[in-house]
Formats: structure tokens, sequence, C-alpha cells
């Protein structure tokens, strides 16, 4: 049959990646999607390294959105990243009646709804797989496999660049920003590695998550984001001690009065098998009132583990181009007309548990205040430690609550903070038992 023909907008590590796959897999895929399918043409800033990737036969530009008007192409690949040339890029394309393959997570959470208003429109499809955790198909498992639960929650180590970061602080005892000095060294971490280690990256796949669990729009500008950078390495021995690993964590959740979308470091109990994601791996756990918990799990980044999720999509396409629209998988799983309007919760609305740590002075009574003021909030204590008295007569105290309303939890704390015998800002981390 007639070969699909490709473009691809960008010719970095996940345009090569998908050139080469394409390439050395091109049988098995055309087994798979009914038809050959060929790159046509490709837009780059680089084009001795984009022909060097791509090899002959393919048409080279400069401009991308070149790419998106080009008259024989069939499927427009963005991987420029961000939300400039890129956006321009993907609305060209929409509006040219092409089908848009992207793995830009930024672009998706935060555009998200008007890009597949006008996909609509325009009767073409936009795939976004590789958007999120890289070679891991849990947007598939998400819109299709899933498809007869009702999602009660999603939780993901959905970075890798945190959760290497706090692997080695564990490992090895090392502070943060030692660990992320070694991290760049390594590539893993950006000269800036504002957008990874502060919640940004994990937040924006998030998004796209929860509005595919739950039905809702994209809805980026409401999530709570809370990074790694200020994490001591002793809240991670301690909450070892206490059996937990800390993961930067994102988790949405489906509530009475709304759904939760937050991003922060989180203690998980270390017999969950989440926990024990480590390095710069990735996984998502999902929980479906049928089915139950199901853990996805794999490299969230890399050439061909990302070009692995593109080709996916690709070959989606491919099958159902030729359908009638109303017969596809809606993009965001549920149809447009059905799309809820459930509010995202404010972080002081979410209830879970805590682990919280005082430094505090090793006399009578304080133990007694500290639990008092945090019963007077609702709060009420699962277990508590304190640790050996330092030479200036302090300690520290861990505490790990039950389930609280973090409103009510910030407040205690700021009674407790006013005490004369404790030191400084209590250290409050959020805690998820994770049950399936």
């Amino acid at each position: 049959m007639k070969p699909i023909h490709v473009g691809i907008c960008g010719v970095g590590t996940v345009g090569g990646g998908t050139a080469t796959v394409l390439k050395r897999n091109c049988e098995e895929i055309a087994r798979r999607a009914g038809r050959p399918i060929v790159v046509r043409a490709a837009a780059s800033r680089d084009l001795v390294r984009a022909r060097a990737a791509l090899g002959e036969g393919v048409e080279l530009l400069d401009d991308a959105l070149a790419i998106a008007r080009h008259p024989d192409i069939d499927i427009v690949v963005e991987l420029i990243g961000g939300t400039t040339i890129a956006k321009d890029v993907v609305f060209a394309a929409i509006e040219n009646g092409k089908h848009v393959v992207t793995a830009n997570k930024k672009l998706i959470a935060e555009y998200g709804n008007e890009i597949f208003a006008k996909a609509q429109e325009k009767g073409v499809m936009v795939a976004f797989e590789a958007a999120v955790a890289g070679g891991i198909p849990v947007i598939k498992a998400l819109r299709e496999g899933l498809t007869a639960n009702k999602i009660e929650w999603v939780a993901g180590i959905i970075n890798g660049t945190s959760n290497f970061i706090l692997t080695e602080m564990r490992d090895k005892g090392a502070a943060f920003a030692d660990v992320l000095k070694e991290a760049q060294r390594l590539g893993y971490a950006e000269a800036d590695p504002t957008f990874d280690i502060e919640g940004h990256d994990a937040a924006h796949k998030l998004t796209i998550m929860s509005a595919i669990a739950f039905g809702i729009p994209v809805q980026f500008d409401k999530a709570y984001l809370e990074g790694i950078s200020k994490l001591d390495a002793a809240d991670i021995k301690y909450a070892q001690e206490l059996g937990y690993r800390i993961k930067l964590l994102g988790v949405t959740r489906r509530r009475p009065n709304g759904i939760e979308l937050r991003v922060a470091p989180t203690l998980i109990p270390a017999k969950r098998l989440i926990a024990n994601v480590d390095g710069v791996m990735n996984a998502v756990l999902v929980k479906g009132d049928a089915v139950g918990a199901t853990m996805y799990y794999g490299p969230g980044a890399g050439a061909e583990p990302t070009a692995s999720s593109v080709i996916a999509d690709l070959v989606d396409i491919t099958r159902l181009h030729t359908a009638d629209p109303e017969h596809r998988v809606p993009h965001l799983a549920f149809q447009p007309s059905a799309m809820a309007n459930l509010p995202i919760l404010p972080i002081d609305e979410v209830e879970t548990c805590y682990y919280l740590r005082l430094d505090a002075q090793d006399k009578a009574g304080v133990l007694a205040d500290v639990t008092r003021l945090l019963a007077d909030g609702g709060i009420s204590v699962d277990a508590m430690l304190q640790k050996e008295v330092n030479d200036d007569g302090r300690a520290d105290i861990i505490i790990i609550t039950h389930l609280a309303i973090e409103k009510n939890v910030n407040a205690a704390l700021a009674r407790i903070e006013a005490l004369d015998a404790i030191n400084g800002q209590v250290v409050k981390l959020r805690l998820e038992h994770l049950n399936g």
C-alpha cells in the first residue's frame, strides 16, 4: 500500500532515535501498521547533523513551519520542545489537515485544550504518548487499557533527574548540592536544572495523566509544585529508619469535592514496589476500581525509548487516519461532550499523612506541648521518634501523622514553631501509603 509520509521537526536526540528505529524495524512496523511509514522530510537548525541522522533520501529544511505545510506530509512529528515555535508548528499542521505526533509535555499540559479542540474541528489526530514517561506506554494504558475502570488515583515517579538525585542522596548519605553536581557531570541534569528539580517537568506530565484519568481539561496552572532542592539528607536518613523512602512523587486523586493535583517530595513505605524505583527510571502506579493497582515501569527518557513511544503513535495514526473521526479514541479518553467540570483542589484542602521533623530542646513537657497542639488541630499521631541529644541539648523529633487536612497541619505547625523550645521551622513532608 502507499506509504504514510512523515515530517520530523527537530532532529535532536529523540528525532535521531526515531529515524534510527523506523529504519531498523521498518518491516516489522509496516506489518503492524498495514503500510510502510517513511520519513519524507525533516526540519533542523543543524542540517549536517540531521543528514547524518537521517541518511540520504530525506528532504531537509531549515524551517519547521514548512514541514507543517508540506504537501507530501501526512503526519507531522513535533520534537522541538517548548511552547513557541513548537506551538506554531502544531497549530499550522492541524490547520493544514495533518495529524500530529508530539513528545512535548509542556505544550500539551499548557495548551492541550486548545490543540485538541482545533484537531477535533479539523478531523485530525494529535498523539502524545512520548510526552509522559518516555518509553513507558502509560497514556495508552490510561486511554484504552483501563477504560472499564473508574480511576481512583494515579501516582508517579516521572522525572529521572530528581529520582537519580534522591537515590544517590539515600545510598551515599550525600547532600543535595553535591549529588546535583554529579548528576550534571553524568549528563542526567541540565546546566540549569530548575525545570526538573523544582517539579515543573513532573507536573506537566501529571497534568496530562490527570486529564485522561478523570476526563477533565488539562489544568497545569492549578497544579501544586514543590521541588527537592531544599530537601535535607537527614530527612532521607530518618525516613529510611522509619521504613520509608522519599521520592519526588506526582499524585492526582479523585475526591468527593474535586481532584488533587500535586508534585512534591513524598514518603512512601519501602515495601511498596514503586518505592524501589531508583536511578533515572520512571514508574507510574494507577488504581482503578475494577482492576486494582497496576504499575508501569521503564526508562523515562533517552533516544530510542522515547522513539518507541513516538513510533507507536505513528502506527496508531496510520491504522486510523482513514477512519471516521467519531470512531477514533478521544484525545483525553472521554468524549469531548462528556468532559467533567471537576475543580482542582487547592493544596490547603488536600488530605494525606505527614512526616514532621522538629529541632527541640531536650526538656520536660516539650513533647506534651507538641502533641497537644497537634491534637487541638485535629491531627492524630501515628508514630514518634526522638533522636540522640546533641551537645547543645537539642534533639530532632520525628512525627508521623494519620490522615490530616493540609490547612490544619499548617495552622498547628505555626503554633508549634512559636514555642520557645522549638528552633526554626518544622520540616513538613507528605506521606502516601499508596495502598492498592
